[in-house]
């Protein structure tokens, strides 16, 4: 768990230059490239072992991904490689928010150009229902909590007592989804493949942008870890909650955000070791 001294987050407005890299890859690169790269693979590169139908899908799952950044798993990457605790916590607020303008307008128009005709009102009800009412939720636990017990009691007993029941109720949403995807896993095994390849790529350009751009930038170390990693990671949770209620439960585009969730972890793992094999060419935090 990382220490936040919420002092030091009102310095980061001092320095935005790793908040900058952090938007534009999010949000003005990310979920373009997203649609660029699995439209490559999925409807041309592989266009022969997946019908239309299937590409589709697919294709709509990836944008969901693409379209999510990454609001809680960053905070492990960045504390793998060190990061700057404050600056992170900022990176990802800002990035909640921009969620709550910026996912419905994207994935709209991103859909619609896949050909998906999605209701407005059915996106937003999905972001209300996935972002809206769990942020003001935690909002008035956190304050309800600090009230009475204190903030130490909150960061270091309270936060740990629903650890093992997000790991099992992920685990428990992952086997369902491919229990229910039985059928065309076992149809099409070589599918998972097919739809983690472009994910993959994907992963590693992205890093590579927001870390390169940090670099140029001159940004030190621990800012410039988390801000190539808050982009290569995806709020996997938001993009297949999404996915199931726009396209069902055994639908293709909630299993293309499935094996999202199963690339995504050893993969930010190797990004993790390339970031802090290349600690020595930054500058360090003054």
């Amino acid at each position: 768990m990382m220490k936040v001294d919420f002092k030091a987050v009102k310095e980061v407005g001092k320095n935005p230059k790793g908040l900058i890299v952090t938007w534009i890859v999010n949000w003005l690169i990310k979920p373009f490239t997203m649609y660029g790269i699995s439209y490559l693979f999925i409807f041309i590169l592989f266009k022969q072992f997946i019908t239309p139908h299937l590409a589709t899908q697919y294709l709509a799952g990836a944008v969901l991904l693409g379209a999510a950044p990454c609001t809680a798993m960053v905070f492990v990457w960045s504390s793998l490689t060190h990061g700057n605790p404050a600056y992170t916590v900022v990176q990802v607020a800002t990035n909640d928010l921009i969620i709550l303008v910026a996912f419905v307008p994207i994935v709209k128009f991103l859909l619609g150009v896949s050909h998906v005709s999605v209701p407005y009102t059915t996106l937003f009800l999905s972001v209300f229902l996935f972002v809206v009412i769990p942020l003001i939720g935690g909002i008035f636990t956190r304050m309800h909590v600090i009230s009475k017990k204190g903030e130490d009691y909150f960061e270091n007993v309270f936060v740990h007592k629903f650890d093992s029941a997000t790991t099992i109720g992920l685990l428990l949403t992952l086997i369902f989804i491919f229990a229910s995807q039985a059928q065309v896993i076992v149809s099409h095994p070589m599918h998972i493949i097919y739809i983690a390849i472009p994910l993959i790529i994907q992963t590693f350009f992205i890093f590579f942008i927001g870390f390169l751009a940090s670099y140029l930038l001159k940004l030190p170390f621990d800012i410039a870890a988390p801000a190539g990693l808050i982009g290569a990671s995806n709020f996997f949770e938001l993009a297949l909650a999404v996915a199931i209620a726009l396209f069902g439960t055994t639908s293709p585009a909630a299993l293309a955000t499935t094996v999202g969730v199963l690339t995504e972890v050893p993969v930010m793992l190797t990004l993790v070791k390339i970031t802090n094999h290349s600690k020595k060419y930054f500058a360090s935090s003054k």
